[in-house]
């Protein structure tokens, strides 16, 4: 395993993850600004969350991505302020679509995936959601 305390290694991740998020928002047709060069947060490996420049403004935040031992994913910077709101919103929403996933119903508002493997991605999902909001919960994270 990489030594991700050696700022070579850990810039070589983030350049990873920063690839990985300016593919999805490709993907996604999210338009936006900068994607800066390392994210607003990490917890290397695992996970780093990156501020997303708005598209008309180009000064202010406007969406906030997720990416790493996780799905890849985004939210409105809209009333979210910071990496760590923006971790719970983004968990909270994954909560409620692994419970509509595990049910086999679909999320009034967001897809994940192709839908074919809901059922077996549901705890995954759930799982990953859990973790992401005891480490909002835990301030020693967020020093």
């Amino acid at each position: 395993m990489e030594d991700y305390e050696d700022p070579e290694v850990e810039a070589r991740w983030f350049a990873e993850q920063r690839g990985e998020v300016l593919a999805y928002l490709h993907r996604e047709g999210v338009q936006h600004g900068v994607v800066e060069e390392v994210p607003a947060w990490s917890a290397s490996p695992y996970v780093s969350v990156w501020r997303i420049g708005s598209a008309s403004t180009q000064s202010a935040v406007g969406w906030w991505a997720i990416c790493g031992d996780c799905p890849c994913d985004y939210v409105s910077a809209a009333g979210v302020r910071n990496p760590r709101e923006a971790v719970k919103a983004i968990a909270s929403l994954w909560q409620e679509k692994a419970a509509c996933m595990a049910r086999g119903e679909t999320h009034p508002t967001f897809v994940i995936g192709t839908g074919e493997n809901d059922e077996e991605l549901a705890p995954l999902l759930a799982s990953r959601a859990e973790l992401l909001l005891e480490w909002v919960e835990d301030d020693e994270a967020w020093g």
